[in-house]
């Protein structure tokens, strides 16, 4: 899997890298549909990265495949969380919209979600990780969002900021995601990884909060 150049520190996505998620999804904004879970990638002569799940033209490679069409509602957004969200972002060095949708890609900001396997909270964070972290308690938002945050960003140093590794690893582990040497066969984590993106989408097209001056006042 081809990583991407950073183009400013610690950021997710450089400036240069244009995620293109085309062929319907807008729809998926207004109202529940389907969308194709294919994610094609092409690099231009220019050393763009274009991302699509509706190729038109045959340079662009299969770098995703979901077996199955992925249901998608946006749903609530919480916006009450979103300086807690800030603040990790900005302590830790990690994208506010990338937060943002892992938040609703693992808990649709459901503070007190519980999952079939264990995890708990907002950033759904399993009882091991919640301790490597220093999470007292998952269930408290605030300390659920930093201790997520922070295992995202030991993620992005362990794979060099590379978004789709990183991702398999927050939902399968980072052991699945060396073992496969990239995003790992499982549907689920391939699933998430696509939400995510899709969700990462949405909120990077959004306007952005700045708390500076409430903190610094």
């Amino acid at each position: 899997m081809k990583k991407v150049k950073r183009s400013r520190l610690l950021r997710i996505i450089p400036k240069k890298i244009i995620l293109i998620i085309i062929g319907g999804l807008t729809a998926c904004f207004v109202a529940p549909s389907f969308s194709s879970a294919d994610i094609y990638k092409y690099v231009d002569p220019n050393g763009v990265v274009h991302f699509t799940n509706a190729p038109t033209h045959g340079k662009f490679k299969l770098t995703l495949r979901e077996e199955e069409p992925v249901q998608f509602r946006l749903g609530p957004t919480f916006e009450k969380y979103d300086l807690a969200i800030w603040k990790s972002a900005e302590k830790y060095k990690v994208d506010y919209a990338l937060i943002k949708a892992v938040i609703k890609a693992e808990s649709n900001f459901d503070p007190k979600a519980i999952s079939r396997v264990g995890a708990k909270g907002l950033m759904q964070l399993m009882p091991k990780t919640a301790y490597a972290f220093q999470v007292r308690d998952s269930f408290h938002p605030e300390n659920n969002i930093e201790g997520g945050v922070r295992y995202l960003r030991y993620l992005l140093n362990l794979f060099d900021g590379n978004l789709y590794s990183v991702l398999a690893a927050y939902n399968a582990g980072e052991k699945a995601v060396f073992q496969y040497n990239g995003v790992p066969p499982y549907r689920e984590t391939r699933t998430f990884v696509q939400r995510v993106l899709h969700y990462f989408q949405q909120y990077n097209r959004e306007p952005r909060p700045d708390f500076s001056a409430q903190i610094t006042n």
